[in-house]
């Protein structure tokens, strides 16, 4: 997608305001870049190791320096003592400086030529994070940070051959800043289904780690509630990485805390989880209101409808 010429940037903002203009966001140009955007990345790490070798341009190694950056200031900003054990108001005082930083940290991913870009793709940095009112954390946090990729993949700062790299090395690290948020900050799930949900914080590590998996020679479905596998292969494979966090943080049987991954589980082959997953994806986060009603949408990621 070539960036147009002269683009006129603007602040992004909510456009889904009931649930009757859900259907204005599934015509949108925003929904179908956004879907697009996720498939393609789904091709492009399919059958791929994490430790394989693949392109790193510059733009890759100042996302993950920014990243770096949200993941010092989590070091800078310890807990605070409080009587409720959830959602430490010590992420508030996280949240505030990136608040203010987000777009000094954007220009330094950006070229000059696109300065007037930052503004707008700031936005979507800073709704990636969580919540600071609620201290909590879900999968339209998720899909902020997503759109704020697929914003640079628009402008043309991220490019076709960095596909790998932005799901292996980027997206790989901003899960890793978030677990160490979640941690630290004790943040509540965003509109968790509990039991019932995939997990409570993440959704498209295991549609991309499924990916990674299709026709691996030994792995299967099953094999990703056995222990041993799971700490074997997991440095290999964002999906095991996934199932690592969940068991690290819930105590008691898989089948009870996960039920649904567990389900998962028995499928035969990765390539259906991997279909099953990006249908549960649409149903479960992107055609659900209270998850898109957070969704902003500028120039980059129109709100108007698809022109065919």
């Amino acid at each position: 997608m070539a960036p147009p010429l002269q683009q006129s940037f603007m602040i992004p903002r909510k456009e889904i305001n009931m649930v009757s203009d859900m259907g204005k966001w599934k015509r949108s140009q925003a929904y179908a870049d956004y879907m697009g955007f996720i498939l393609t990345l789904n091709e492009g790490v399919k059958g791929r190791k994490l430790t394989c070798e693949y392109n790193v341009s510059e733009p890759i190694e100042k996302l993950v320096a920014l990243l770096n950056t949200l993941d010092r200031w989590i070091d800078e900003t310890p807990p605070v003592d409080q009587p409720s054990r959830f959602g430490n108001k010590a992420f508030r005082t996280w949240y505030a400086k990136l608040d203010q930083e987000a777009e000094n940290l954007v220009a330094t991913v950006i070229p000059k030529h696109l300065a007037g870009a930052a503004p707008e793709v700031a936005v979507y940095l800073k709704e990636s994070v969580g919540n600071s009112t609620r201290i909590d954390y879900g999968t339209g946090h998720e899909a902020a940070f997503a759109a704020f990729l697929c914003c640079l993949c628009k402008i043309g700062v991220l490019r076709v051959d960095d596909q790998m790299a932005i799901v292996f090395k980027v997206f790989n690290r901003y899960l890793e800043v978030m677990r160490k948020l979640q941690k630290t900050y004790r943040m509540e799930p965003a509109g968790s289904q509990g039991v019932w949900g995939l997990d409570d914080f993440q959704f498209l590590p295991f549609i991309w780690g499924s990916s990674q998996l299709i026709d691996h020679p030994n792995l299967e479905p099953r094999h990703f509630v056995d222990e041993k596998v799971v700490n074997e292969n997991h440095k290999d494979f964002m999906f095991l990485e996934c199932i690592l966090f969940i068991t690290e943080m819930k105590t008691g049987p898989f089948a009870e805390h996960s039920n649904q991954l567990w389900n998962i589980s028995a499928v035969p082959s990765w390539s259906k989880v991997n279909q099953g997953l990006i249908r549960m994806y649409k149903a479960e986060c992107l055609e659900k209101f209270p998850v898109i009603q957070h969704f902003k949408f500028g120039s980059l990621l129109p709100i108007q409808p698809v022109t065919s």
